[in-house]
């Protein structure tokens, strides 16, 4: 290696720990800051602490059910799984089911381990996974590409606006992201390492704890299918018999444990069917959840305007060589054309496994544009990356610290940008 490109290397990891460390910051809860006697309550006025203090209806269903698994230990989950049927039916809406065990399961481990009061706990979770999202991002951006792209999608990221709510507050959907992306790095790395049990254990162990967190599941999972049939012309890597059978024993395996959690298929397969019948008319879906296909595409220009304007121009510029870019592109068309026909279900939270994706082709796109430049094309391209992060943190602000925004519907959107009065 020349003395130049280790010197440009060894900079490229320092500034992915202070790129890191800053990621780590903005994802500390709030509360951390205003707790008695918390070490970090010097650095409360550094933090762009969000200005929502409420406790959502979600995260107190998550609390119940984590306070219920303290009361009565993990072997009381069939009862609770029969409580949640014996309410839904009475009912006349849905409302979230216990069947999100990892996160609820997590949350409780956490509140055993350091005390903490069960929304803490879920809080806690929820911080530590945006952590480890933000990590797995530059792990996966590293593999697939190189250190200075992982660099910069980390910085990215770090700064992503949904990526940052998710940790602040008791939700799933950022836990569960990580998930998705976990199984997403893995079948990558099954695709250059066929037959690697290095790779392949893992990812299948990923695809059931993926199954055992969220409903939503679903869609990543076609995502992932959609990934391996697309290989055939996309030639992404190599496929083995032993790849497509542990994508489809992962995910079952994933299902015969929720259905053991819940005592037997009847009850698991009766908590589903009351949840997806009840929720489609639940009154806040309907009046928040629905849509034209291109609805993600607008709260998405919303939230953060540059970062999907750039993925969007990156589509136009690629080609088969490009492997590790429509790696990523064809996962969020495919999860797309599955989540935006959801009647009464669309929701940006839902598409926070889309921001690595779309960061990544956002960076490649700039990388692209720099690259004409010459020898200004690393002070451009730096430049322009920083900038971003900078807009993406200033939307963060908009939205969550100034106007305290917490679900994110299209109409709360509108309005934190006063398009609506």
């Amino acid at each position: 290696m020349a003395p130049s490109e280790s010197r440009s290397r060894a900079l490229c990891i320092v500034g992915l720990a202070l790129v890191l460390g800053v990621g780590v910051f903005l994802r500390i809860p709030a509360d951390a800051f205003t707790a008695e006697r918390a070490p970090l309550r010097s650095l409360r006025a550094l933090h762009p602490n969000t200005s929502m203090t409420g406790i959502g209806f979600d995260e107190n269903l998550y609390r119940s059910y984590v306070n219920v698994l303290s009361a009565r230990g993990i072997t009381s989950y069939p009862d609770l799984a029969e409580q949640y049927v014996s309410v839904q039916e009475r009912l006349p809406s849905a409302i979230l089911p216990p069947t999100r065990f990892l996160y609820i399961f997590a949350s409780y481990l956490w509140h055993e381990v350091f005390g903490s009061e069960a929304l803490a706990a879920l809080k806690g979770v929820a911080s530590l996974f945006s952590v480890f999202l933000l990590v797995l991002s530059v792990v996966f951006t590293w593999r697939v590409s190189n250190v200075r792209l992982a660099l910069c999608v980390g910085a990215l990221m770090s700064c992503a606006p949904t990526q940052i709510h998710m940790s602040q507050h008791a939700l799933i959907d950022g836990f569960f992201a990580f998930w998705a992306m976990l199984c997403l790095w893995l079948l990558w790395e099954n695709l250059q390492h066929p037959g690697d049990w290095r790779y392949l254990a893992p990812y299948t162990v990923a695809l059931a704890l993926m199954v055992l967190t969220k409903e939503n599941a679903l869609f990543a999972y076609i995502g992932l299918i959609a990934l391996l049939v697309a290989n055939r012309w996309l030639r992404f890597g190599q496929t083995t018999r032993v790849l497509w059978l542990l994508s489809l024993v992962g995910a079952l395996l994933g299902v015969a444990i929720l259905v053991n959690l819940c005592g037997s298929l009847q009850t698991a397969t009766r908590v589903y069917l009351l949840l997806t019948s009840k929720a489609a008319v639940l009154p806040y879906a309907v009046k928040t959840g629905d849509g034209p296909w291109y609805r993600y595409l607008v709260d998405l220009m919303l939230m953060s305007p540059v970062v999907l304007v750039l993925a969007i121009g990156r589509l136009f510029q690629l080609d088969r060589a490009k492997k590790a870019e429509l790696f990523m592109a064809l996962f969020v068309a495919a999860t797309y054309l599955v989540m935006c026909n959801v009647r009464y279900g669309m929701n940006l939270r839902y598409a926070n496994m889309w921001d690595l994706p779309l960061r990544f082709l956002a960076v490649c796109c700039l990388v692209d544009f720099a690259g004409r430049f010459g020898r200004w094309q690393n002070i451009l391209f730096g430049s322009s990356v920083t900038l971003l992060a900078a807009l993406d943190l200033n939307q963060y602000c908009v939205f969550f610290v100034k106007f305290g925004l917490y679900e994110l519907v299209t109409e709360g959107l509108l309005r934190a940008v006063n398009i609506l009065k």
